[in-house]
């Protein structure tokens, strides 16, 4: 059992203006056992000082804790001194745990290009640094978290536990045995997520890998028609949404809130306007006094104090709009019913006015808490946080609030013939545009998601691939792999290697027919997985109609499916046998009610510029007998391409 000190480092929480929600989520992460056999024998919280965390970390490493981690003060804000104060306390540096961190941290945010970790040691105790965030500093533990025991077994000189890890990677193939007798580790690289893992035809694969159980090798014995049967669009939506979970809680400041869903109601502080407040531009009378002469007294502009002028019978106060009505007065009249009677000063002040129209008690004037009463539920639980919500959390005064956290997406695409874009065209290789298009999509609909790279058609390369990503995303798509080819190799390794269900892997749509959704528990977690076909086209089309309302699902959002309208088709269509859903755009014409659907052009699902210009996607039926064209103006279903 590894002991555990975990320090937090956070100037307000140390003052208890706010709730220490990293340190507490660590300490339960780390004593539930979920990602290694840890127990938390000290916990703390220090300001942003550096001689008191230098003071606290030198305490617990002399009590020989075998890990303590510090949680915030990494940024670059001026009181973040958390990596300056490990520093002098640590003897040796860990720069490869500061790398996991931050390529697995880069992978979900270009932001973690702010942080400034450090990870070393002392005697015997392994000193982590991590964000300050919850959401960070649990990522962050969990890229490291593999390589902890091993660690502190080496600080504490197990060698019989060292060895026996050793025999255990010997037997899994890490290590090889060359001519002169000697064990050679293979090198162990740290890749980014440009980078994929090349496999030599002896199949040894580096530190941490693992072989696939898929037996892929009886091509003449490959099923010729898919085993799974053909469902319909409608039937793969249910068992995807039902297979979701809405995703927990967490706490944002307001800035950051724009796009999730609320996780709790919001009331008012204060009553909205929190005075009587003039409607028009005038004055504030007694309404008693009916029309007539009035003595102008001063005026009341918005932002000044009420209480500074009181009106009396035969007295008026010049008035702006929004500004507090002064006591005494119980009306106001606009400037458009007034005329002036007495000037001074060469215009500059009015002396007396007169009143043209008859005044009503609360004329023009907006009660205190009209708009707001205090403690009224102004943004309900399930609120999708929009533009005009957020200004509503300014209004009332709400700076930080409970949103549903949203699903991480990781995006991998598969085939031996793809290469990165920004490298050079190599023979027989295309560059790969379904991971950059996916990506770009959960990008604009504000989605988390991890760039899991390119796996090669190669079962154990796949399995690493997808052990990688699975370990740090809820939702895995992938492209490519999953229709009848020899090297369609998704479905064999998740069953054989993950015990994943295959819920589905053949749907009645063009394009998109071998769409593919399973599950898996991996790491103690649920994890959804959809495979998607490798044609750009194929992939796009059925990322809008299954993976963004998953993920809005999981997000919280209520109305999480796409919306659909009817268009009239600009030209005949010619039907498919297959459902089709086809690209085209929209054009409202003067006078008319509906849009009308244009074509974007050949429909091949390889055909990725048909894609440029869709606005929508039309569901158009599947062939029959009595059915085999669509004429000029028929209604249709249009699925909206758009947030």
């Amino acid at each position: 059992m590894i002991t555990v000190g975990v320090l937090t480092v956070s100037d307000r929480c140390s003052r208890g203006e706010a709730v220490d929600e990293s340190g507490a989520n660590l300490v339960e992460l780390i004593q539930s056992c979920k990602i290694f056999q840890g127990k938390v024998s000290k916990t703390d919280c220090v300001p942003d000082e550096a001689h008191l965390i230098k003071e606290k970390l030198l305490e617990w490493c002399a009590e020989d804790l075998n890990l303590v981690i510090t949680t915030g003060g990494t940024g670059f804000a001026p009181r973040d001194v958390t990596p300056e104060a490990v520093r002098e306390v640590i003897v040796k540096e860990a720069p490869a745990l500061t790398t996991r961190m931050i390529t697995g941290s880069l992978r979900v945010t270009h932001l973690a290009m702010l942080s400034r970790p450090v990870c070393g040691i002392r005697g015997k105790t392994l000193v982590v640094t991590l964000p300050g965030s919850k959401k960070a500093s649990e990522e962050c533990l969990r890229f490291i978290a593999p390589s902890i025991p091993h660690a502190v077994d080496l600080l504490l000189g197990h060698s019989a536990v060292i060895q026996e890890t050793h025999s255990e990677l010997q037997s899994q193939g890490v290590f090889t045995h060359h001519h002169h007798g000697h064990s050679h580790a293979h090198g162990h690289h740290c890749h980014n997520h440009h980078q994929t893992l090349h496999h030599h035809h002896h199949h040894h694969h580096p530190v941490g890998s693992t072989e696939s159980k898929a037996d892929v090798s009886q091509i003449c014995r490959r099923p010729r028609k898919s085993p799974y049967p053909l469902i319909t669009v409608e039937e793969a939506t249910e068992i995807i949404m039902k297979n979701a979970w809405q995703c927990g809680a967490k706490r944002v400041g307001m800035a950051e809130s724009l796009g999730y869903v609320l996780a709790e109601d919001i009331r008012a502080k204060d009553p909205l306007p929190p005075f009587p407040a003039s409607i028009k531009d005038g004055y504030a009378i007694v309404a008693s006094d009916g029309a007539g002469l009035r003595r102008v007294k001063g005026s009341s502009t918005a932002g000044c104090k009420p209480e500074e002028y009181v009106v009396n019978s035969g007295e008026c106060i010049r008035i702006n709009t929004g500004a507090p009505v002064p006591p005494g007065a119980d009306a106001v009249i606009q400037v458009e019913d007034t005329v002036l009677t007495i000037g001074a000063d060469e215009g500059r002040t009015e002396i007396e006015i007169e009143i043209l129209k008859t005044p009503q008690v609360g004329q023009d004037i907006r009660p205190t808490g009209s708009d707001i009463a205090a403690n009224q539920i102004v943004l309900s639980k399930g609120t999708l946080l929009g533009p005009s919500e957020v200004g509503l959390l300014a209004t009332v005064g709400v700076t930080e609030v409970l949103v549903t956290s949203k699903p991480t997406v990781a995006v991998m695409s598969t085939g031996n013939e793809l290469q990165e874009p920004g490298e050079p065209l190599k023979e027989g290789h295309i560059r790969d545009s379904n991971k950059t298009t996916l990506i770009s999509l959960l990008k604009q609909h504000d989605f988390p998601f991890i760039d899991a790279g390119i796996a090669k058609d190669e079962p154990s390369a796949l399995l690493n691939t997808l052990k990688t990503a699975l370990s740090e995303a809820d939702i895995l798509v992938t492209t490519g792999g999953v229709s009848m080819g020899e090297k369609d190799l998704l479905r064999p390794v998740l069953q054989s290697d993950f015990q994943a269900e295959i819920h589905f892997a053949q749907v009645f749509m063009k394009p998109g027919k071998p769409t593919t959704f399973a599950t898996c528990v991996y790491n103690g977690q649920k994890k959804l997985i959809l495979g998607l076909p490798g044609n750009p086209v194929s992939a796009v089309v059925t990322c809008n109609l299954y993976l963004l309302p998953l993920c809005r699902k999981m997000s919280g959002r209520p109305n999480y499916m796409y919306t659909v309208i009817k268009a009239k088709l600009g030209a005949p269509v010619q039907l498919d046998p297959r459902p089709e859903y086809h690209r085209v755009t929209l054009c409202w014409k003067p006078g008319d009610e509906l849009p009308i659907a244009y074509s974007t052009g050949n429909q091949m699902s390889s055909r990725l510029l048909s894609l440029a210009s869709a606005q929508a996607l039309l569901r158009l039926p599947d062939r029959t007998e009595e059915l085999q064209c669509l004429p000029q103006n028929c209604l249709v279903d249009a699925l909206i391409l758009s947030l």
